[in-house]
């Protein structure tokens, strides 16, 4: 019986080669396809709020208000559109800290506001920033729309708790 023996090497260098065309094949993955955002109602303006996904701030979710009330919440990899009328607006978010964003609405215009868990003492800071269509599409992939009835259900469990003057 005959033994053939391989120099680790080229063993090495022959495996290598046999899996290049597989890891080729990942990095060519498709591009994520851009999330369809429909243009906002005749002369309103529209603001699509979105937080990145990953493991930073998972736990905490970035609640979004303008003049004080709810308008939505985001968990990791989220977006939600938000219509307004043109003109000035303030959105604001909170954790231990307050952070807020004002913006220029124009009509008949989409913008991109995008919210990100920051470090805190106590807890993650969200933070709001202007951000691009590009930036959204770059991360259509691991976006998902919020669900619209679970949103509903926190903006009027919120609107209760602050008339009732309970608000967190």
């Amino acid at each position: 019986m005959k033994i053939l023996r391989v120099a680790p090497a080229l063993l090495l260098t022959a495996s290598l080669l046999s899996a290049a065309p597989a890891l080729a094949a990942a990095k060519k993955e498709a591009a994520p396809s851009p999330i369809a955002i429909a243009a906002p109602s005749a002369g309103k303006s529209q603001i699509v709020f979105w937080r990145p996904g990953g493991l930073g701030g998972a736990a905490i979710r970035c609640t979004v208000r303008k003049d004080g009330a709810m308008i939505g919440r985001l968990g990791p990899g989220k977006y939600f559109v938000h219509t307004v009328d043109p003109g000035a607006h303030k959105f604001t978010t909170k954790t231990e800290k307050t952070d807020e964003l004002n913006i220029e609405a124009e009509p008949d215009e989409t913008q991109f506001i995008k919210c990100k868990i920051g470090m805190g003492i106590g807890a993650g800071r969200p933070n709001l920033s202007a951000s691009t269509k590009a930036e959204f599409d770059a991360k259509a992939g691991k976006l998902k729309s919020v669900n619209a009835e679970e949103m509903a259900k926190d903006i009027a469990e919120d609107a209760a708790e602050r008339a009732a003057g309970t608000a967190k």
